[in-house]
């Protein structure tokens, strides 16, 4: 059901009193300095997307599985179909069982420190081990944690997996994910410092690539160095598409969010090209967003379109994609009917799970958020 309009017009009065007060620099969707309103921020060339979706091409919310999360971010299915969800605030995490939405809870993860844009963030699972990427004392970092199913069971004792990613207030990234080659993925972000990204010798603004173990992956493009690509501001969301093309969404700064197609050693820019640049020695977003109309945080890939969560955007944006390249512009659904929308993950099919984000501490929370919804899309 959509959500209350008087809701969302208090919001938005409520956004404008704290943009102006806001420095720039910005969090993870809220810009310090306001969008553009250029009149071909829609166009084909820079594409903002349609106002809706074209014909044949749907998104339909078949039902909410749960509901009543606090702060939920990361999302994993286990073999059995049933859901972990993290907690980045409350530190925990929940099983969600995938037919009923009943909700086990797991416990607190030991050594999360919760602070601004960090906590408890992106899930994984893997041969028995539960990942996590999460924000401790000193750094942000991934561990892990045996874990063997079944009601009543708990967490094991967190391993260290790769830490020394560094931790802001800001900027955290945190989406973490097995690819088709069973090495084990992560976005990071820069956390304010924006020279971090350029930096190859930081684990901050980079996508990277590392063995369940946390060792640097064979094949990386660096020697010795888990950095698999390089110049990002905060990355949130990452995917494979049918081919196992890598695609990754990243908030921008004032002016555009990106879905970039990501090839191992490449640069993306940041700080030097926010969007479309066309600047040698960068490359450029396949689809680019104003700020306010994304916030991308989580995506996934269906039905030959790549799906992605808009926070600020409050709606989910299909990129219909061939191959390499987008075979059309991006199309907005959902928009404003659920909030704040923090995570999608593929469930087989045309099935996706959609994770909304209202109770963050920037939503407007109401009655039943947050919740995980079931999609049919195509």
């Amino acid at each position: 059901m959509s959500r209350p309009a008087v809701v969302k017009a208090l919001w938005g009065a409520a956004v404008l009193v704290l943009v102006a007060g806001c420095s720039s620099g910005g969090t993870e969707d809220r810009p310090g300095t306001a969008p553009p309103t250029s009149p071909t921020a829609s166009a084909p060339a820079t594409p903002g997307g349609s106002a809706g979706p074209s014909a044949g091409a749907r998104a339909t919310v078949t039902g909410t599985l749960t509901e009543g999360l606090r702060s939920p971010w990361g999302l994993a299915e286990l073999p059995d179909g049933d859901l972990l969800v993290s907690s980045r605030d409350e530190r925990t995490i929940t099983r969600v069982d995938g037919r009923t939405g009943a909700k086990t809870p797991l416990g607190e993860v030991p050594g999360v420190v919760p602070g601004g844009e960090g906590g408890l963030m992106g899930l994984a699972v893997r041969d028995g081990w539960v990942y996590a990427y999460l924000t401790a004392a000193s750094d942000n970092r991934i561990v892990r944690m045996r874990y063997g199913g079944g009601d009543g069971d708990r967490l094991g004792a967190p391993e260290p997996v790769l830490t020394g990613i560094p931790k802001g207030a800001v900027h955290n990234g945190g989406r973490i994910a097995f690819g088709p080659d069973r090495m084990l993925y992560a976005g990071t972000g820069e956390t304010g410092r924006t020279g971090l990204a350029q930096d190859r010798e930081s684990l901050g603004g980079k996508i990277l690539r590392m063995t369940p173990e946390g060792e640097p992956a064979p094949g990386n493009p660096f020697p010795g160095s888990v950095v698999y690509s390089y110049g990002h501001r905060n990355v949130q969301g990452i995917a494979w598409d049918d081919e196992g093309r890598l695609w990754a969404a990243e908030f921008g700064q004032n002016t555009w969010d990106e879905l970039n197609l990501v090839e191992p050693g490449k640069n993306y820019g940041w700080p030097e090209a926010e969007g479309r640049a066309g600047k040698a020695g960068f490359v450029d977003p396949v689809a680019q967003w104003l700020t306010s109309e994304a916030s991308p945080s989580g995506i996934a890939y269906a039905r030959g379109a790549i799906w992605m969560a808009g926070l600020r955007g409050e709606r989910l944006w299909r990129v219909p994609l061939a191959g390499a390249e987008r075979s059309g512009d991006p199309q907005a659904f959902l928009s404003e009917e659920y909030g704040r929308l923090r995570t999608v993950l593929a469930g087989g099919g045309g099935r996706l799970w959609l994770v909304t984000s209202e109770t963050d501490g920037r939503g407007t929370p109401g009655p039943g958020d947050d919740r995980v919804l079931r999609l049919e899309v195509s």
